[in-house]
């Protein structure tokens, strides 16, 4: 039978962390009021009378009643807050005594996990209080009322309460154990439940012991089993954690269990100071609830609300970091700029010399563009637009704007046939200006570039065109106001960095469409900007579908457009991430089709050739000197090839839906009606459906967004390598809103303090810190 002295301490530890929880009533299930009706209540009358109707109290009250009852507990017991001396030889850092705050990122040596919990802890990379208190469940069971079995249905997945009343192991064939739990449901009931060659669980499975299990459902007529997914063993004074309630459940490993983890989540959110890092005027701005009440709620909710409240604020502050962490090592959000007049006079007369008119998204975008321009600060903005939905003329609109400010303007292509490309089109667009477009790429002959690079210092060149020759040491100009970087993920950080060297304005131009909430958060120290809109008259490509057994058919199609007088692109799939197997793997596609069709001429194009070799055979297949292009993964984007109408793609199930309508843009670049033909080698439904809709839509931005809901965020154009984090709440198929609302804050703290130094955004500005992976970025702030 428990001591006074131990009911007393069992009573005083839930009052602690009801206090330290902010006085919520949430800590304890049933409120305070249902834990001093218990017999924990029955020796302390003094403290049932102070806490008497604290349901009903609000937090003041709540805060003043609680300090008082705990410090009638201390005294009738004289407890003294000292902790427990360890002997000097052992050199351990002492836990904390019951009820003393620990600093948010004190070692979890200081935490009372029992023996051997931090070394548990740091097994799972958790090291610290805050680690713990951000390690959240990654999904939860709610075990208020665990279903009744007789009325699931066979296969359903459930969880259900029970004591052992029999066990049995067995061996139906050499090398396989059986073990056999016969469980008592809280109800009377019984169910069977089963392990497969898990030899380790069967000390837990003692006769008389209380599991929690989950797992399928198999029923035998009025017999059910269930075949054990997850399984826990509950400790008495633990039982309000795991069971009657809406339960977490985390990620671990062998050996470490769900009871041990929500006992340290339990023991941190006790210990921890929860110092809100977001004021109250901004969470009332933003709709969210404040910090403490947040890491209660996913790590022990009260009900679905406090869950939905909860996961709704950190999922806020996943992304409030983010953006913060963008903008900062961007800098450009807090620098000076240029300011130039772009008038809407000079946007005119620009556009009465194209041989088209803009599209409302046109102008759209130009307006947005314009309105940075004329502002103080250093414009940062990404142009996004699918294949011909007119960026580069918007580009070159605001090129010739900066132009008539009396400032030189740049865009950098990632090679050197793109350079090309582009110089072409300026010319077009801006030489009956008098604007005077310069070329700057390393092919060029040592003369040439020194001359070009010396009419670019002094003035003589208004707008340069080049690929990363534009960056290098030698290359000055005269009064850079504006630069334009195409497909900027093609670049590194440092590169476009040297180039913006003089704080010119800068735009970035991307072809590959991705979902507004992805590009919010991969280019997150941009302003973004959709054309989302083609303009009139454009073809539509048609695509088809196929089954690999109607290859034969699909070549003949190619053939007819070649005779015809058109060329074709063939692509095939990278295997197995492997460079190599795929080099072989077009290689004998090209010999195939040779074989296939004699009549076409066939060259070929590969990631181990060098950038000029690429560059060649394009030139070559521009030309019309052969028919087909046998290519793997490599095929530049943007090039623009007027006389290919057919694309094939074969093995298209092995693409995402994103880079398919990427290849497919190859096509479609002249008058002529083009095709894109996917070729699958797997049948199955699930990629059938997958296909169909890229069949169905030539919208970038519609199967960007399906290719998001498909594949996640870590798969489409190399995030994980862009410098996003796992964003362990985030669902950016679904959040673009948080997202906006997160970048808006990101925005309005760092434009009132770029540095995040005053006092009041202390704990921001650490919190900001410790969430950092990067050394580097550390000292940006």
């Amino acid at each position: 039978m428990a001591t006074v002295t131990e009911l007393r301490e069992r009573l005083r530890r839930p009052l602690a962390a009801e206090l330290a929880a902010g006085c919520q009533n949430r800590v304890v299930a049933g409120g305070v009021d249902r834990l001093l009706a218990s017999s924990l209540g029955n020796p302390f009358p003094r403290v049932r009378e102070l806490l008497g109707g604290y349901g009903d109290l609000s937090v003041p009250e709540r805060e003043d009643v609680l300090k008082t009852a705990l410090a009638e507990l201390a005294d009738s017991e004289k407890i003294k807050p000292a902790r427990t001396p360890r002997p000097a030889a052992r050199q351990a850092v002492p836990t904390a005594a019951p009820g003393e705050r620990l600093p948010i990122d004190a070692p979890l040596s200081r935490l009372d996990t029992g023996p051997g919990g931090a070394r548990k802890l740091q097994t799972l990379g958790l090291h610290t209080l805050r680690d713990v208190l951000h390690a959240y469940p990654h999904r939860h069971e709610d075990r208020r009322a665990l279903p009744d079995l007789s009325d699931v249905e066979e296969g359903q997945k459930v969880t259900v309460e029970g004591r052992v009343v029999a066990k049995s192991r067995r061996s139906p064939r050499p090398g396989m154990l059986v073990i056999d739990v016969t469980l008592e449901t809280p109800s009377g009931g019984r169910v069977k439940a089963t392990w497969f060659n898990q030899p380790w669980v069967e000390k837990q499975l003692r006769e008389g012991a209380s599991l929690v299990l989950t797992g399928r459902v198999k029923k035998f007529g009025r017999s059910v089993q269930l075949g054990v997914e997850h399984h826990e063993t509950l400790d008495n004074a633990q039982d309000s954690l795991s069971t009657g309630r809406i339960v977490g459940v985390y990620d671990a490993k062998d050996g470490i269990s769900q009871e041990f983890l929500r006992r340290a989540a339990f023991r941190a959110l006790g210990a921890a100071p929860l110092d809100d890092y977001l004021p109250a005027h901004w969470r009332r701005k933003y709709g969210v609830t404040d910090l403490a009440d947040a890491l209660w709620g996913l790590h022990f909710p009260s009900d679905e609300t406090h869950l939905t409240r909860a996961t709704s604020r950190l999922r806020f502050d996943e992304y409030l970091f983010l953006e913060l962490r963008m903008l900062l090592q961007g800098e450009d959000s807090v620098l000076q700029g240029k300011r130039f007049q772009a008038t809407g006079d000079d946007i005119n007369r620009f556009e009465a010399a194209l041989p088209f008119r803009f599209t409302n998204a046109q102008r759209r975008v130009l307006l947005e563009i314009t309105d940075d321009m004329r502002g103080d600060q250093q414009m940062a903005r990404l142009i996004q637009g699918d294949v011909g939905s007119g960026k580069t003329a918007v580009a070159a609109c605001a090129l010739y704007l900066a132009v008539r400010d009396g400032y030189q303007g740049a865009l950098m292509a990632p090679t050197e046939i793109l350079a090309r490309q582009h110089y072409a089109n300026l010319r077009g667009y801006l030489g009956q200006l008098d604007v005077r477009v310069g070329l700057l790429i390393g092919a060029m002959t040592p003369k040439d570039k020194l001359e070009m690079q010396t009419r670019i210092a002094q003035g003589e060149v208004d707008v340069v065109v080049g690929t990363q020759a534009l960056i290098q040491e030698n290359v000055r100009f005269d009064n850079l106001g504006l630069a334009v970087v195409d497909e900027e993920h093609r670049f590194g950080v440092q590169q476009r960095r040297r180039l913006l060297a003089s704080r010119p304005d800068v735009l970035v131009m991307s072809a590959t469409p991705i979902p507004r909430s992805l590009a919010l958060t991969a280019y997150g120290d941009l302003e973004l900007s959709i054309i989302d809109e083609l303009p009139p008259g454009r073809t539509p490509i048609e695509t088809k579908l196929l089954q690999d057994t109607h290859r034969v058919q699909a070549y003949g199609f190619v053939m007819r457009q070649i005779r015809e007088g058109q060329q074709a692109f063939v692509v095939t799939a990278l295997i197995e991430e492997s460079e190599t197997l795929e080099l072989l793997a077009a290689t004998q596609l090209a010999e195939d089709l040779k074989t296939i069709l004699p009549e076409a001429r066939i060259d070929l194009l590969h990631g181990r050739m060098s950038a000029a070799e690429k560059d060649h055979v394009m030139e070559r297949f521009r030309a019309h000197e052969f028919d087909i292009l046998v290519s793997t993964t490599v095929i530049e984007v943007g090039v623009d090839v007027p006389n290919a109408t057919v694309m094939v793609i074969e093995n298209a199930e092995r693409f995402g839906l994103a880079q398919l309508h990427q290849l497919r843009g190859r096509v479609g670049r002249g008058h002529q009606q083009s095709y894109c033909v996917l070729i699958a080698g797997e049948h199955s439904q699930k990629t059938r459906k997958r296909l169909k809709i890229i069949e169905g839509s030539t919208d970038g931005f519609v199967i960007a967004e399906a290719d998001l809901k498909l594949r996640g965020p870590g798969e489409l154009r190399g995030t994980r390598q862009s410098g996003i984090p796992d964003l362990r709440l985030a669902d950016l198929a679904n959040d673009t809103e948080v997202i906006e609302r997160a970048r808006e804050l990101a925005k309005h703290i760092l434009a009132h303090d770029p540095r995040l130094e005053h006092p009041r955004l202390q704990y921001l500005r650490s919190e900001l810190q410790n969430r950092s992976e990067s050394v580097a970025y550390r000292e940006v702030i």
